[in-house]
């Protein structure tokens, strides 16, 4: 929907409330025209329902709304006595109409001085839970939320069964797009695995201001651009179209910003002709061929001192691909006495699966690429435009034909263009087993998510939970995410202000009584 289309649809629900409240507002000593007047009818309304003008604020909230209106519709009808349980179901099954009819058809009488407490301990618990999720979701949408690694595209610096408390305003949280959906569930509802929300309509949404800009090197969630799966990993292959901001959350670390010049050669990312220097947390990982004498390989020292997890396959008599492995356990590996050689792969052969599918490029070199900015012009041509044409006509919504050799934008011959927004170019550390940009492109800024900050929990897959004391992965239990030098677990901190507070919440409890 436009702006326009959702300016007309607004003031529609102006006239739905005002032709279903107008008599109510006179009953409760206001004027009728009040219940016309829109942001003040609502206003009016919560000193009807004798609750806080700042209640007003989160009718305009995406997603809380819908709970917000349920909230109101039992309000307004137990402020003109109507208390049953009966009319609390015929409210919120008729979507609120249930007040026309006591609007035109009843004469009931405002309660002014009614008791704002629930009646019942029923009662008071679904109000309890009501505002609990509101401010979950407040939280959940705007603040930080939750997320779980599901790949090892970042192993050593995000593994599988990491749990993360991601920042949405590092960057600028956004306004949802999609205007109906269940409150902190992404794209379909727990354990029944359908859909959790609604295609139409669809709300313009803007972005906050942030305290940062992404910078080179920076671990950032985002919905993947070009995601229609059906869920995540899905085994069925099943597919559909998704709005923006329910595509699938994937986690990746940014190596190009707007305005880059990016390369990759023999597996290395380079910044208009400079080598990324990657900070020390960072665990690039390549996959190495080995060769043995045809002696046993210690698997309990490769897989739990070297780390090397991700996957060794045999490809010969004594020869093997290890599919992880960082250049310091590639050290390591050398110093083994039955490892005859170890060589990192470099894939030189063409692979059309890559960005933008016609060039000579391979996964291990590539480029050169420029990372679009917003406010920039490009020349477009034949060359140039596999680059451009999904930003120019999915990510910033023109029309784009080609005509005898002419490019025409909104049916205006072209000859360059002006990105609308900044653009990022995501990879993952994982360098041979990751699905990046390299495959994909690039990410707009309007689908970046947030910045994860603290890992909060940890479970190692590849363990059972009869063994839950060493599936805990104890040491990575409150860790920051970013930040210098080596990641430090502050699970013992939070363990002491923990018994500290109930200690001094005891001791307070105890003087007091």
């Amino acid at each position: 929907m436009t702006i326009l289309q959702w300016f007309i649809f607004f003031l529609v629900l102006q006239v739905v409330h005002y032709l279903g409240t107008w008599k109510l507002y006179e009953k409760a000593g206001r004027k009728s025209w009040e219940a016309a007047i829109p942001v003040y009818n609502a206003i009016v309304l919560m000193k009807i329902i004798n609750r806080p003008t700042w209640w007003t604020a989160l009718l305009f909230v995406p997603i809380v709304n819908l709970i917000m209106f349920i909230i109101v519709w039992v309000e307004t009808l137990r402020s003109f006595g109507k208390n049953s349980t009966k009319d609390t179901i015929l409210g919120v099954a008729t979507l609120g109409f249930y007040i026309y009819y006591i609007n035109y058809f009843e004469n009931v009488e405002y309660k002014r001085d009614r008791s704002l407490v629930a009646t019942s301990k029923s009662g008071d618990t679904i109000s309890s839970l009501l505002f609990a999720i509101i401010v979950a979701t407040l939280v959940h949408g705007y603040v930080l939320q939750p997320f779980n690694i599901p790949t090892s595209s970042l192993e050593k610096s995000l593994l599988v069964g990491d749990f993360l408390f991601v920042s949405k305003f590092h960057y600028g949280a956004r306004t949802p797009k999609t205007a109906i959906a269940l409150p902190m569930v992404h794209d379909s509802i727990p354990f029944i695995k359908t859909k959790s929300y609604l295609n139409f309509p669809q709300l313009p949404s803007f972005r906050f201001p942030g305290l940062q800009a992404i910078k080179r090197n920076d671990i950032v969630v985002f919905n993947w651009p070009a995601d229609t799966v059906y869920m995540f990993r899905d085994p069925s292959g099943r597919h559909i179209d998704k709005p923006l901001d329910k595509r699938s959350n994937y986690v990746k670390r940014c190596q190009g910003i707007p305005g880059d010049n990016l390369s990759i050669k023999n597996g290395d990312v380079y910044i208009n002709n400079k080598r990324l220097i990657l900070p020390e947390r960072a665990k690039p990982q390549y996959s190495y061929t080995i060769i043995t004498d045809g002696s046993n390989l210690d698997a309990k020292y490769i897989i739990e001192d070297l780390q090397i997890t991700d996957g060794i396959y045999p490809t010969g008599p004594n020869k093997y691909v290890f599919a992880a492995v960082t250049e310091d356990a590639a050290k390591k590996l050398k110093q083994i006495p039955a490892i005859k050689s170890i060589v990192r792969n470099n894939s030189t052969e063409p692979d059309h699966r890559l960005f933008p599918h016609n060039q000579n490029w391979s996964q291990d070199n590539y480029g050169p690429i420029y990372i679009p900015e917003a406010g920039k012009t490009v020349a477009l041509n034949k060359e140039s435009l596999p680059f451009y044409r999904r930003l120019i006509t999915v990510y910033e919504g023109n029309k784009l034909e080609e005509k005898g050799g002419q490019i025409y934008i909104n049916d205006k011959p072209v000859v360059n263009y002006t990105f609308q927004q900044d653009y990022y170019w995501m990879m993952g550390d994982n360098r041979h087993n990751s699905e990046d940009s390299r495959y994909w492109g690039f990410v707009p800024f309007d689908h970046v998510v947030g910045k994860p900050v603290f890992i909060w929990f940890s479970l190692d897959p590849n363990l059972p939970w009869s063994q839950a004391l060493d599936k805990i992965r104890w040491n990575r239990l409150f860790c920051t995410v970013g930040g210098d030098g080596q990641p430090t677990s502050y699970f013992k901190y939070f363990l002491i202000l923990l018994v500290g507070w109930f200690g001094f919440d005891f001791f307070r409890k105890r003087k007091k009584a």
